[in-house]
């Protein structure tokens, strides 16, 4: 008899008591995933994941001493698999966007139904990234300043290791499309499409597709939006 995998373990950056209560009390309902932690402020995040093993931490991005978008970038930045999904009050958030940047793998409303935060976390501990399309194209144009415009495809050495495939994969995904929307256009299955995905995340060294979009558009695989 086969036993059951190991839960997620999520820890949870809030600096309101009463929040973290409440997300704890929906996280722990699921018996795949185990509260592993709470903090009260970025440092108090940081200094969590460095005490444990955390998979997925929700991050709150508007906290006192360290914000989440600092604490977001050390926990990314670091040889962790830990993973960051961004607690935001509002959908288009520029705090939120700046965490995303700084190397969360999605953002997930505070007003968001229950099975919507279990859904999330789910999603990006399995490395794919809880951001819909509308959001991915937001977050390109507040971004588009600091991507240089000038980059082509045939200044990115590690794009020469995709195949044509792969490419156009990658570019699917930059424009915010499901597995599930790329099986379509390519009449491909969604498990060769989650496989090729694969193998892009690994040749580009990439964390999520979050990344993969960034990735996209600095290279020039993908026009900015409102360029002629």
């Amino acid at each position: 008899m086969s036993s059951s995998p190991p839960p997620i373990r999520v820890a949870i950056a809030d600096d309101q008591a009463l929040v973290r209560t409440g997300l704890r009390m929906v996280l722990e309902a699921e018996p795949d995933l185990a509260v592993v932690g709470e903090a009260g402020d970025g440092r108090a995040a940081i200094d969590l994941v460095e005490r444990h093993e955390v998979d997925v931490m929700l991050m709150d991005v508007r906290m006192p001493e360290v914000d989440g978008i600092a604490a977001t970038e050390a926990i990314t930045r670091g040889d962790r698999n830990t993973r960051v999904l961004v607690l935001t009050t509002f959908d288009l958030d520029e705090y939120a966007f700046a965490a995303i940047r700084a190397g969360a793998s999605g953002f997930l409303l505070k007003d968001s139904r229950p099975a919507e935060l279990v859904g999330a976390v789910r999603t990006v501990h399995a490395g794919e990234a809880a951001l819909a399309p509308r959001v991915t194209r937001r977050m390109i144009e507040l971004f588009a300043g600091e991507l240089p415009g000038a980059a082509t495809a045939n200044e990115a050495p590690a794009l020469a290791l995709l195949t044509p495939r792969e490419r156009e994969i990658l570019v699917a995904v930059a424009e915010g499309r499901s597995n599930a929307e790329i099986a379509d256009q390519f009449f491909l299955s969604e498990s060769t499409v989650k496989t090729h995905v694969g193998r892009v995340l690994a040749k580009l060294d990439a964390r999520d597709r979050v990344q993969l979009v960034i990735y996209a558009y600095e290279h020039g695989l993908l026009t900015m939006p409102g360029a002629p």
